[in-house]
């Protein structure tokens, strides 16, 4: 299928603004190519293109009229349009980004790690439980945190917290279930430990675990002062390391844990003190996001045989913590990839039960109840990030044809190296491709000499730009045909790629996808029913170079372009990041001071339909500024007097003095993202 056959060109005097070289808008009268939808593309080419049924597991599917929708329950027929949702949210005043959450996904996940456990204890009869502890670091908003502790009760389920903070909170949010299994990681100082036994003396089912030896003195220490029996646990430094991008969270030089020496010495410390029955849980952390399962298999192996051990010496164990790292697939293909898994969850779940049941079989222990803290592939699914694309670049807006480059080659008003340009364009051929980009380069290089040394002047300099990038275009179309393609032509795909540029701050919402590349599924809302004939990169709205991505899933390796439609005029074009609940907003920065997103829940009404059921509105730019210390009132009264100083100097009328101030603390109060 061809552009040609499925577009329109049409004039725009009032268009949405695009991005010309280095701003976002290419003034009235611009040409502007509109897609139609195709005849011969479908919905399910698009899925298939974006790879939705080996990422979204089923919670996501594209509708008829090509409208990205959110499967809730299938077996029930509830689910949500997401373009409609983020039409109905810009009625009700909420602005793009957005993070939509959808608590019946959570609910689903969690209930799948239940049965996929269920289903592994049962097939082995395994003689002990399974629970799981939600760590909230992955993503402590409140809403999710309370919608967790909410949803894993029918379950069990209980929390994890990693600081004095996060402690205070969950104490709070336990109040009406003080029976939930709360594990007290991180490092712990007296304040700490005081919160550990004062929930303890509240009725809270509280583990504080053991990282390093000063912290069982404290424990003992503070039991007695506060006259409570704690329940403690010790976390373990693996000898396996594991592999990706977190394999220093296992070996020696981890950051956490005990080694064996230093978990003996806890060991004879609590004999000494006549505790020893109240080491209750022995925990390890494999590392985050684990993508392969042999080196699951490995850190059990260990993990259990210490345990057993352990339970030899006399310790009152019941708790075996394998920690988090159960990973989410992200590309959808089941690889050992640093974002994918080589496992499913009834695997991981059939692994862990088996691998500890045969080590506490071997040595005649009990089977333990089995902790996990998988709050990555707990909440990943849940939440959906949608931006606004505000324009876009692209380079073939200055394209030339072989008509007019032979004009303009044959009315000789060019120097001879803009000439050679011309040359190299239409010397172009399906058995010269690579000769002729080299021509090209070649060409370019030597004009822009001559420009550096003024030989050339402006106009003439941007006439060899749009000379070399129209051969470039060519020569891409062109080498579509050719299996295998030279190696200096892959990388034109996206050196002729559009930068769309996105209402969003990558360092805010997606600081993995900055710091660690990692990639996430994205891709349009809408218009699914169309062949997405451009090819992109994103740029979001900071001044920083690095807040671009540039990262893409595919079937295989990373694509460096993501597929998307042309712009339309006045019509709103969103794209959808998925799999963004664990870490990436709570892990974000104030980068240009861009703050927190809104934030929506959305629920299903058998009668209604999709309702908004939460809403937590966006940083404002004032409260950004306060984390700086800033004070609003403060820079609104400086503004003031300098307003009334214009005033008096005549630069200002009092009227215009008053619509500044206004301005002025309505920005202030506004969103931080661009309104």
């Amino acid at each position: 299928m061809t552009m040609e056959s499925e577009t329109e060109v049409v004039e725009a005097s009032d268009a949405i603004p695009r991005t010309g070289d280095d701003t976002l808008g290419d003034g009235p009268g611009r040409r502007v190519t509109v897609s139609s939808p195709s005849e011969t593309w479908s919905i399910k080419d698009s899925a298939e293109l974006y790879r939705i049924d080996e990422w979204g597991m089923g919670f996501f599917s594209i509708s008829d009229d090509g409208h990205l929708v959110v499967e809730l329950d299938t077996e029930k027929g509830h689910s949500v349009d997401l373009y409609e949702v983020m039409c109905g949210l810009d009625d009700r005043g909420i602005s793009a980004p957005v993070s939509v959450g959808f608590p019946d996904l959570l609910k689903a996940k969690m209930q799948e790690m239940a049965a996929a456990f269920a289903a592994a204890i049962d097939e082995n009869s395994y003689r002990g439980e399974y629970t799981a502890v939600y760590p909230i670091k992955v993503n402590q908003h409140r809403a999710l945190v309370r919608q967790v502790e909410h949803l894993g009760r029918r379950h069990g389920f209980g929390l994890e917290v990693g600081s004095k903070p996060e402690l205070l909170a969950v104490m709070a949010l336990t109040v009406d279930h003080p029976e939930r299994l709360i594990i007290c990681n991180g490092f712990k100082e007296q304040r700490y430990v005081d919160h550990i036994m004062l929930a303890t003396k509240l009725g809270r089912h509280v583990v504080a675990v053991v990282e390093n030896f000063s912290e069982v003195e404290l424990l003992v220490k503070a039991s007695r002062a506060f006259s409570v029996r704690p329940r403690i646990g010790v976390r373990l430094k693996l000898d396996a390391v594991t592999t990706g991008r977190w394999q220093g969270s296992t070996g020696d030089k981890a950051k956490f844990g005990l080694t064996i020496p230093g978990l003996l010495d806890v060991v004879d410390y609590l004999r000494s003190e006549g505790m020893l029955e109240c080491l209750e849980l022995l925990h390890c952390h494999m590392g985050s996001q684990l993508s392969d399962i042999q080196v699951i298999n490995t850190g059990l192996q260990e993990l259990a045989r210490v345990y057993v051990g352990l339970a030899g010496m006399g310790a009152g164990l019941c708790l075996i913590d394998v920690g988090g790292g159960l990973g989410v697939d992200y590309d959808g293909s089941q690889t050992n990839w640093d974002f994918s898994t080589n496992y499913s969850l009834q695997e991981y779940a059939a692994t862990v039960v088996y691998r500890i049941m045969s080590v506490c079989d071997e040595a005649g222990v009990a089977h333990p109840t089995i902790v996990t803290e998988a709050g990555r592939a707990m909440v990943s699914h849940h939440s959906v990030l949608v931006t606004n694309v505000l324009g876009a670049s692209q380079i073939d807006r200055h394209a030339l044809t072989d008509e007019e480059a032979a004009a303009e080659l044959a009315s000789g008003n060019h120097p001879p190296i803009v000439r050679e340009g011309f040359e190299a364009l239409l010397a172009v051929g399906p058995d010269r491709l690579l000769e002729s980009y080299h021509d090209a380069l070649q060409a370019r290089q030597e004009a822009l000499t001559r420009f550096s040394v003024g030989l050339l002047d402006l106009e003439q300099r941007g006439l060899v730009d749009r000379v070399f990038w129209s051969t470039c275009l060519k020569v891409s179309r062109l080498a579509q045909t050719l299996d295998p393609l030279p190696e200096e032509l892959t990388e034109l795909e996206q050196k002729l790629s559009d930068t769309y540029v996105c209402n969003l701050s990558v360092f805010q919402s997606l600081p993995d996808s900055w710091a660690i590349d990692q990639v996430f599924p994205i891709m349009p809302l809408h218009r699914l029913d169309e062949e997405p004939a451009r090819r992109a990169t994103i740029a979001d709205i900071t001044c920083d170079s690095d807040g671009k991505i540039d990262r893409f899933i595919q079937l295989e390796d990373v694509a460096t372009v993501l597929p998307v439609h042309d712009l339309r005029d006045h019509e709103p074009y969103y794209l959808a990041i998925f799999l963004v609940g664990a870490y990436q907003e709570t892990l974000g920065d104030l980068h240009n001071l861009f703050g927190d997103t809104n934030l929506v829940h959305i629920r299903f009404d058998e009668e209604e339909g999709w309702y908004v059921d939460e809403v937590v509105e966006g940083d404002t730019v004032g409260e950004v500024l306060g984390y700086l210390q800033y004070d609003s009132r403060g820079l609104f009264q400086a503004i003031r007097r300098d307003c009334e100083r214009s005033v008096r100097a005549k630069r200002l009328t009092a009227a215009e003095s008053r619509a500044l101030l206004a301005a002025y603390d309505s920005g202030l109060t506004g969103y931080t993202y661009l309104e």
